[in-house]
């Protein structure tokens, strides 16, 4: 049987989990009567990927077409899960770039088809969505053909077919319709005829000596750990022997249990694997990505997997505030660290490790969301933690001190560009271009990581949440000037007890609370964001004074503002070097590092 290995790749929110959706559907993957006949984004199944809308975890799935087995693998378009992008790429032989028909090639689309084209892949270029009313499919093929010269380092790259589609419909067009709607006769048969021409077949080398990439892991509740990758060469049957190399070095040798190959979304067990297939292997109870399975007599390894260095870190440890322990299950160093060191093993873009000044954990990544979705994931099994401000990682080149520079893209309304070029501007950006379409505008910035962090928040406040923005890293260059603080000083609580309505209308005037009557609140937590640069020490839990006969100052009704609500990715921006934000699966609680209001004061007279 003819085998493709094909990756989908994009920039965040292009339709590239719709049209796998159409894919599994128009191939039968599924019987009529099964229900995901009638669902969406089927490949996201992990819930954080549902509420956000974006693929954090690359996922494979395979359908028949003509009896040929297309293995498809789903990647992240966001840099920050560049780990799974990576890992997973060398899985594929060619790719399908999907692009949005209106929006164009994005810092992301870059990203993707850069590592593609590293990789050596064959692409088949989408222009997708182009039902929308602004779409303008041949400037866009244009701005991707650019991109390409742009990325790629041999000419065959450049020789690519494109095809036209509307991924929500399952349709797809060798040559682009002049007016499209959406009861046009069509399907998604042009795409596969383009994989059958366009994308070599795999299935060849099975009389060699089996070898096969680790490039993802996976645990089966009846099985253990299983090691997921694609044959390079060879065939394998189940109880025979293997062997586990890392650079050379024989690891040991273990017999393979279980084979597994993919059809649709499940696995399938299977006697025999042979080369070209993405298969699961069960039977090696350690190992990691990067490491290859070969057969006993020919221990080779293959190339490892090369990731990008992780560019932030934030420290996690035990949470030690006066409500740990209250609301979640796992809160003991022991346990943090445990489900750090099992992260480790499938998040190839994280690097963790012990802090040396105590028990806290130093967890590094490729940009806040990637941190964020860590402890967000963390969180909802239970975990308690502490957490400390995101920090830039520096390096030193050639005896240089060098920080990250990310090349940044703002979409949004034109009547919000003074506020963004202000802010970029105090955060030192330098614009690399501005374009303006409708009442539209895309400004595009090269700034340092250090003067991005804590940028998202502020952006959707100033646009009122309208704005897109998305980065591409640039690489590592000379350290600049870093910022003072941008933000304004907090609203630090001064006693322990419960918020009440009065204490915080009496305070309400002096900048923005983050809490409602009926919280509770301990010393040194921090209740909101004040008007001034500095701290300000507020009661929120201060009570009515009654005298006898009736409360003092009765009548004035003066209305409570409602509270400010954070999520996770903006408490992590809002963080200063002196907090510590608290995560429970029930709260997110700002804190100052030094609880007590004397001891902090004592302390910054020692500062200062």
């Amino acid at each position: 049987m003819e085998i493709r290995n094909i990756a989908i790749i994009a920039h965040v929110d292009h339709g590239k989990t719709t049209l796998v959706d159409a894919i599994l559907k128009q191939t039968h993957t599924f019987r009529d009567n099964q229900k995901e006949m009638g669902e969406t984004l089927i490949m996201d199944s992990n819930d954080l990927e549902r509420e956000k809308g974006i693929t954090i975890l690359a996922k494979n799935t395979a359908v028949f077409y003509k009896g040929t087995k297309i293995n498809i693998i789903d990647t992240p378009g966001h840099a920050d899960f560049g780990g799974e992008v990576e890992r997973t790429i060398n899985m594929a032989s060619a790719a399908i770039l999907l692009v949005d028909a209106a929006e164009g090639p994005l810092p992301q689309t870059k990203f993707v088809l850069k590592k593609a084209l590293e990789a050596h892949l064959k692409i088949i270029l989408i222009i997708n969505k182009i039902d929308k009313k602004d779409s303008r499919p041949a400037e866009i093929v244009n701005a991707v053909e650019s991109l390409f010269l742009e990325l790629a380092s041999h000419e065959d790259a450049l020789h690519f077919k494109t095809l036209y589609a509307v991924g929500r419909d399952g349709k797809a067009f060798l040559e682009l319709p002049e007016k499209y709607s959406p009861d046009m006769e069509g399907d998604l048969t042009p795409l596969f005829e383009t994989i059958m021409s366009e994308v070599p077949n795999v299935a060849k080398d099975e009389d060699k000596s089996f070898q096969m990439l680790i490039s993802t892991l996976d645990w089966d509740n009846y099985v253990g750990r299983l090691c997921i990758g694609k044959i390079t060469k060879g065939t394998l049957e189940k109880n025979q022997s293997i062997a586990l190399v890392e650079e050379g070095k024989v690891i040991g040798t273990y017999r393979a249990q279980k084979l597994y190959t993919y059809e649709g979304l499940t696995k399938k067990e299977v006697e025999k694997v042979s080369s070209g297939d993405v298969v699961a292997i069960a039977g090696i109870p350690q190992l990691n990505i990067g490491q290859t399975v070969t057969h006993p007599d020919s221990p080779v390894s293959l190339p490892s997997i090369k990731v990008e260095e992780p560019t932030i870190k934030i420290t996690i440890g035990t949470n030690t505030s006066p409500f740990a322990g209250k609301e979640g299950k796992y809160g003991t160093s022991r346990q943090i660290s445990e489900r750090l060191m099992k992260e480790k093993q499938t998040n190839l873009g994280l690097k963790i490790e012990q802090d040396p000044t105590g028990a806290n954990f130093i967890v590094a990544g490729r940009g806040e969301l990637h941190l964020a979705v860590l402890i967000e994931n963390m969180r909802r099994e239970g975990f308690e933690l502490q957490v400390s401000k995101p920090q830039v990682i520096y390096r030193k080149i050639d005896g240089v001190e060098c920080e990250p520079y990310e090349e940044v893209t703002i979409d949004c309304d034109k009547q919000y560009m003074g506020p963004l070029t202000e802010e970029f501007g105090k955060r030192r950006g330098e614009m690399l271009d501005m374009v303006t379409e409708g009442n539209n505008i895309r400004l595009k910035y090269k700034i340092s990581d250090n003067n991005l962090l804590g940028i998202r928040s502020i952006l959707m406040t100033k646009t009122r949440g309208t704005a897109i923005m998305s980065t591409y890293f640039l690489g590592y260059l000379p350290k600049g000037p870093k910022l003072d603080a941008i933000r304004n000083g907090a609203l630090v609580a001064t006693k322990t007890g419960e918020a009440l309505r009065y204490g915080i209308v009496n305070v309400q005037d002096r900048g923005i609370l983050f809490v409602s009557p009926h919280d509770q609140i301990y010393e040194g937590m921090v209740v909101g964001i004040g008007t001034r640069e500095f701290d300000v020490e507020i009661n929120v839990c201060k009570e009515k004074q009654l005298s006898n006969n009736r409360s003092v100052g009765e009548g004035s009704s003066i209305p409570l503002t409602p509270a400010t609500i954070m999520s996770l990715e903006q408490c992590l921006d809002f963080l200063n070097d002196d907090e510590y934000l608290e995560v429970t699966p029930i709260s997110l609680r700002l804190r100052k590092q030094i609880l007590s209001l004397t001891q902090r004061r004592v302390h910054n007279r020692k500062q200062h």
